[in-house]
């Protein structure tokens, strides 16, 4: 479980959001079984949704980030609700690579830095709004920053962080996002504030690691802009599959595929990405969602 804070600064125009998402992305490398480097990847892009979740407005809004930088991750996806709650999954979550030569993770060699990040927002309209920009650094907080700057022309800060134990186990996770609010975009005063808090900061997981709360961490980022506590909430890894809903999956396949799946298997077994939970279908259950398919 982890605690999703926003703080509000005096005159409204500059919202900080903070989570503490170590619970979550102990959850995410226990799912995966990811590697450190992997670890850290997942867990800054699932933190990074937590927080893009909890901005869309709508209670049937969902958010999706893609991310293939062209490294050995493959695709990375986070799939986050309007509160915050996410999921995720990275092709190839097994993968290892040496430190850098300063101690640190790579995830940049990891993610690779040539590709793009891709932001789904389905905001119950006809189609999803949909961007693609292109990785920056492929360290993802960066890349994030970028992504509101050049689609959505927000001035925002966000820093994210995951700080791995030598069990592999995550001890300490978690970020922030900082943005102007318009129509205070343009508000040179605010920026130098912000810019100044940014860098008398310690890294999100040291501040972690110190023993600041979530709430700590939104009101340091607002330091001289007279900021309060907004809302705050709890918020989880939260896959929400199914038996019901993989055999909507199935059946929208249509009666060839399954008749195919069945010629070439005795059961039909399918795993989810994002729990790692596995559905088996014996070969009757198939023949009879078969006679559901409409296709």
């Amino acid at each position: 479980m982890g605690k999703i804070v926003r703080a509000l600064s005096a005159d409204g125009s500059v919202l900080c959001s903070a989570i503490n998402s170590t619970d979550i992305v102990n959850e995410i490398f226990r799912i995966h079984n990811t590697t450190p480097v992997a670890s850290a990847a997942l867990g800054r892009l699932a933190t990074a949704g937590c927080i893009m979740g909890a901005m869309l407005k709508g209670e049937d809004d969902k958010l999706t980030l893609k991310l293939n930088g062209g490294g050995p991750s493959g695709n990375i996806v986070v799939a986050a609700d309007y509160r915050g709650n996410v999921k995720c999954y990275a092709e190839n979550p097994q993968v290892d690579l040496p430190l850098k030569p300063n101690g640190k993770l790579d995830v940049s060699g990891y993610v690779g830095n040539n590709g793009f990040l891709g932001v789904i927002k389905d905001l119950g309209l006809k189609e999803p709004y949909a961007t693609q920009t292109p990785i920056i650094s492929g360290e993802i907080a960066e890349d994030i920053t970028s992504y509101y700057a050049v689609s959505e022309q927000i001035p925002t800060v966000c820093a994210l962080g995951v700080l791995v134990d030598r069990d592999w186990s995550i001890k300490a996770a978690g970020g922030y996002i900082i943005q102007l609010i318009p129509p205070f975009t343009n508000d040179d005063a605010s920026i130098e504030i912000i810019e100044r808090n940014i860098q008398s900061m310690q890294s999100v997981t040291a501040l972690i690691e110190s023993g600041l709360s979530s709430e700590e961490i939104a009101l340091k980022g607002l330091e001289g802009l007279n900021g309060d506590i907004l809302d705050s909430w709890d918020v989880k890894y939260h896959c929400g599959c199914s038996r019901e809903r993989t055999e909507q999956i199935l059946m929208s396949l249509g009666k060839k595929e399954l008749s195919k799946l069945v010629a070439e298997q005795e059961n039909v077994e399918v795993c989810c990405h994002f729990c790692d939970k596995k559905y088996t279908f014996e070969t009757s259950e198939v023949e009879k969602l078969m006679e559901s398919a409409t296709k």
